[in-house]
């Protein structure tokens, strides 16, 4: 929208007049980093910045005691706005006043927000680099796990067209994009509301069959929703990169039922084995929960030895945090902070050990590298084999022999070294 109100797009703050920011309402964490990127962005107000922009989930929830508490921000924009975000942007800045508009009235627990018009989607700008861009397919979520505000936030899940979708897939391969990424706060959900059954697998096929793109990675599918029909797509379709992202959350069946997950701990297990009986190769990633309301000793040991048999290539792991207006946050035997974060570093010691012994197998074997950078000193060229999807996992770094013409390139590797996370490689000639 900036773009077509022909503003400049700068990627240093030190440089802009507006500053808009994105922001999280979904856990602490999250909404901590949000506050404290306002108040970072804010001091740019002492120099160049003349505006300062905030929207996001954590408007939509806080948006009254962010205007008390932040008079830093000249503008805050919830996402049932969206419909009118430049024509609310634009009075301001034409106004140079503070917006004075009347508070809509609280919203509905399940009040459906708009998906940005098809043209929105088509004229957006990339910022994430030559090589890869997140594609999304849905908003909202529609399975109202207990401690979870998204759909108190954004709504119930809502599909997009498969038609806009590929057009835009094909907009971004004719834009030199090499990997698409396909996310949605439940990817296993599309198309359910518009064409009343699960449609992930034949769009994937579809957007397999676009000139240009030879990686699509789908993040966030839901354990219940992995069909055998989905791991034949995967299994069968060379483009569809065999990462499955899977957020189990807990494997105590006591809990996953009070967390209102559709799954339980014999189901995950056999998921798990059908996708490595199948795709043996498979990356597997998933999240995990500590420190729930009611979880006991018995139930985290229990993690922990799943955690040990399951043998995740990745893993992410949260504190639970408690959310205003979720059914968790009333729940009774709330786990005390120090015991969350005990339980938090014994989890992460343990997957890193794991993921040390898993790559360390794989070193003198050959990968595919999507090289996306050079290091600072030139000494390596930075990038990602299939196993490893940007800002959440590891990279490789491959030893620069005067190959910087690999750059935004494919190449192929022999890993020599294991960096914590990180791997180490030398290109095959």
């Amino acid at each position: 929208m900036f773009k077509n109100h022909e503003f400049k797009i700068v990627k240093d703050a030190k440089l802009a007049d507006i500053l808009v920011i994105n922001t999280c309402g979904f856990i602490d964490s999250a909404k901590e980093e949000a506050i404290n990127t306002i108040l970072e962005m804010a001091e740019y107000k002492k120099k160049r910045c003349k505006y300062l922009i905030v929207m996001g989930c954590l408007v939509q929830r806080y948006k009254e005691e962010l205007q008390k508490a932040l008079p830093e921000v000249d503008l805050f924009i919830k996402l049932e706005e969206y419909d009118k975000l430049w024509e609310k942007i634009e009075k301001y800045l034409n106004t140079k006043m503070e917006e004075k508009m009347p508070e809509t009235k609280k919203q509905e627990k399940l009040k459906v927000l708009p998906i940005p018009n098809f043209q929105e989607f088509m004229q957006r700008v990339i910022t994430t680099g030559k090589n890869y861009a997140y594609l999304k397919i849905g908003e909202g979520c529609s399975n109202f796990c207990t401690y979870c505000a998204i759909p108190y936030i954004r709504g119930p899940f809502v599909s997009r067209k498969k038609e806009e979708i590929i057009e835009e897939a094909k907009m971004l391969a004719e834009k030199g994009i090499k990997e698409l990424i396909i996310i949605a706060q439940d990817t296993t959900k599309y198309g359910i509301d518009l064409y009343k059954k699960p449609g992930l697998p034949n769009l994937l096929e579809e957007i397999s069959k676009i000139n240009g793109i030879e990686w699509i990675r789908f993040l966030y599918s839901y354990p219940e929703g992995i069909s055998k029909e989905l791991i034949e797509t995967v299994k069968n379709n060379k483009k569809i990169l065999p990462y499955f992202d899977i957020p189990i959350q807990h494997i105590s069946n006591k809990l996953l039922k009070k967390m209102n997950r559709k799954t339980s701990k014999e189901e995950i297990i056999n998921l798990i084995k059908e996708i490595r009986k199948n795709i043996p190769n498979a990356t597997l990633r998933t999240s995990i929960i500590v420190g729930f309301p009611g979880e006991t000793n018995e139930d985290f040991e229990e993690l922990m030895d799943f955690i040990e048999l399951a043998k995740f290539d990745n893993l992410g792991a949260f504190m639970y945090s408690k959310e205003e207006g979720t059914p968790a946050a009333s729940f009774k035997n709330q786990i005390h902070g120090n015991t969350k974060k005990s339980r938090y570093n014994k989890l992460m010691q343990k997957q890193q050990e794991i993921v040390r012994k898993k790559l360390e197998e794989q070193i003198q074997k050959q990968d595919t590298v999507l090289v996306e950078d050079i290091s600072f000193d030139s000494k390596f060229l930075i990038g990602r084999t299939k196993n490893q999807a940007p800002d959440i996992d590891g990279i490789t770094y491959i030893i620069n022999e005067n190959n910087e013409n690999c750059i935004n390139n494919f190449v192929d590797v022999k890993i020599t070294k294991v960096l914590d996370y990180d791997v180490q490689a030398q290109i095959i000639k």
